[in-house]
């Protein structure tokens, strides 16, 4: 935009795209920026996700070589390779307060807590703590449409594990809001999305749901659209094209579920009971994806994964969890070739040369879909760099490795630069045991949430 129009016109950071039954929030323009000779209060937003990984790695394919900017990638992370300017690789961390119980559950439940859980069957569960993602929703929540989101491609898991005398319930989340308050995963792409950009109690006055949120707010944009130079237009075209590629996505995944594709008869017989459900819940709209719906995981994961990216990038929220499964996640990549079995189970390798292989392939499959992410995020331009750029990603499981339920050196990826506050194309070598919790502190700090003690530190990781 000319200079001579940004002193007679400016548009809003919290402008929207609005019609009837939808809202959409904008991504970064040139419009938005301060008039001449005024200053911003602040640069562009941070944005924190958290990635859980369950199960583990394979822990002698993990490690990068080398320290420092002079690392290579290892074979778990080599689908990394496009984005390594972006990463963070920590070795040395440990989560102490996780390591009182044996097997996933105290891992899981405990990995943004820092906390120690409550040994419990029932429903009485406790993580002890507040989740980091939950500390940052409660800062900086206040100035977006969601103060976060908590998404994943599992259902809860329910009942007791009896190797550990454990109920399944802790395995399921891993955002708490309180010490005894856990949030759900959405599991859902089609809830999400509504969730993020459609509003529901304006659509039952007529609106159809089925039409697209950029057809309905097309009118809007469309206005706007005479209001912006050549570089903001492009950008906003580019901004609806990208939320309307994730609609026909889902519209195509929830096409395919109709139609019994890919799912067995069982299965199909459960997710007509259950899309009957849920189209009573939601009013009669019966797309999207449920809890047991067989669908490519692949794409069920980037789905999700598309849906954080441009909640950041309009600023929908600045806070996001991520849970590619739950503790014990039995999933089965028998859809990665030379490998057959439940996550899980291979993950319980017993050295194993076989499973320790089909064990790899998995975590490289994890990876791939963290740099699938940061790709995304990469390509999203905003003001003078992209939203990669103005995020910290976190990456990592609560064990290191899945058959000896090892909790020291744990997986740990911080992506993104926090809006220029981290260095970033490294592989940054901790203290051994260093705790995790002194990235959270670290992690807190950039997102300007006030400082305070996390879990069992108070202090930044040394070398963030």
């Amino acid at each position: 935009m000319s200079h001579i129009q940004s002193k007679r016109w400016q548009l809003s950071r919290r402008q929207t795209l609005r019609g009837l039954g939808a809202t959409l929030a904008l991504p970064f323009l040139e419009a938005m920026r301060p008039l001449h000779g005024q200053t911003a209060s602040s640069g562009d937003p941070v944005r924190m996700a958290c990635l859980f990984m369950p199960n583990g790695v394979r822990p002698d394919k993990w490690t990068p070589s080398g320290k420092g900017k002079s690392f290579k990638l290892s074979p778990i992370l080599s689908p990394l390779e496009s984005v390594k300017e972006y990463l963070t690789v920590i070795s040395g961390l440990t989560n102490q307060p996780s390591h009182k119980g044996d097997g996933h559950y105290y891992k899981t439940a405990g990995w943004l807590t820092c906390s120690t859980i409550a040994n419990t069957t029932g429903s009485d569960i406790s993580a002890n703590g507040v989740s980091i993602d939950q500390l940052a929703a409660q800062a900086i929540g206040k100035n977006t449409k969601l103060p976060s989101m908590e998404l994943g491609t599992s259902p809860i898991s329910s009942g007791i594990d009896r190797n550990v005398n454990l109920t399944r319930l802790y395995g399921s989340h891993i955002s708490w809001k309180k010490p005894d308050v856990p949030l759900p995963c959405e599991i859902n792409p089609q809830s999400a999305f509504d969730r993020l950009f459609r509003k529901v109690e304006r659509a039952k006055n007529g609106q159809s749901l089925d039409q697209s949120v950029i057809d309905i707010v097309l009118d809007d944009a469309n206005s706007l659209k005479r209001k912006l130079g050549s570089e903001d237009t492009h950008k906003l075209e580019q901004y609806l094209e990208s939320v309307r590629e994730v609609e026909r996505r889902i519209e195509n995944e929830a096409k395919q579920i109709g139609s019994g594709q890919n799912i067995s008869e069982n299965a199909a017989k459960e997710l007509a009971a259950l899309n009957q459900r849920i189209s009573s819940a939601m009013g009669g709209r019966k797309k999207g994806l449920s809890s047991v719906q067989r669908i490519d995981h692949t794409e069920h994961t980037r789905l999700m994964l598309d849906l954080i990216a441009l909640a950041f990038w309009t600023d929908s929220t600045r806070v996001a969890t991520f849970m590619f499964g739950n503790a014990v996640s039995s999933k089965s990549f028998s859809f990665l070739d030379g490998v057959s079995g439940g996550h899980h189970s291979i993950s319980h390798h017993k050295g194993n040369e076989n499973q320790l292989a089909q064990y790899e392939k998995i975590n490289i499959w994890h990876s791939a879909q963290l740099a699938y992410l940061l790709e995304k995020m990469k390509n999203l331009p905003e003001g003078n760099a992209n939203v990669l750029d103005n995020s910290m990603i976190l990456f990592g499981s609560g064990i290191r490795d899945g058959n000896a339920h090892a909790t020291k050196d744990i997986p740990t990826i911080l992506a993104g630069r926090a809006n220029g506050q981290l260095k970033t194309g490294r592989h940054l070598e901790a203290a051994q045991d260093s705790p995790l919790a002194s990235l959270y502190v670290g992690m807190m700090k950039r997102l300007g949430v006030p400082s305070q003690t996390i879990g069992n530190s108070k202090r930044e990781l040394r070398g963030l």
